[in-house]
């Protein structure tokens, strides 16, 4: 078997190709979602840990904007034109915001140095995904 299943011996155009490639990349997740999931992944049982007189305030403003981000994206995705532009806009005050608790937390010592250099480089990887995912939209590919 040759290209995606076509028998080797079958020739195939160049733009037939291209549509092949482009139908299996369509199937692939965008990095930003596999990145915010990890995000989330860690997130979770982290805040756990955070005192418990803070769970029903600090801990819960700070997974509601982590949870923000990634339906912004989720809902950023389904559109397209001005409304996918407006739905990142979105996803990004969320980030900022995510970024503020991230940076409160570690201050009042919920999260260990480590901990907070890991969650800080995670989420600089999600802000330059979608700093380019805007960039995009905004010239309209």
């Amino acid at each position: 078997m040759g290209v995606r299943g076509l028998p080797r011996s079958k020739k195939i155009s160049a733009q037939s190709w291209i549509t092949l490639h482009k139908n299996s990349m369509a199937k692939q997740e965008m990095p930003i979602f596999s990145k915010t999931f990890d995000f989330l992944t860690w997130l979770l049982p982290t805040t756990n840990k955070f005192p418990r007189a803070h769970r029903q305030t600090v801990t819960k403003r700070f997974l509601d904007a982590a949870f923000d981000l990634r339906e912004q994206l989720e809902a950023a995705n389904l559109r397209r034109g001005t409304a996918r532009r407006q739905k990142l806009e979105k996803a990004d005050e969320a980030l900022a915001n995510v970024r503020l608790y991230l940076r409160l937390t570690a201050h009042w010592q919920w999260l260990s140095k480590g901990q907070y250099h890991h969650a800080a480089k995670m989420l600089n990887e999600i802000g330059r995904l979608l700093g380019g995912w805007l960039k995009t939209v905004a010239e309209g590919r």
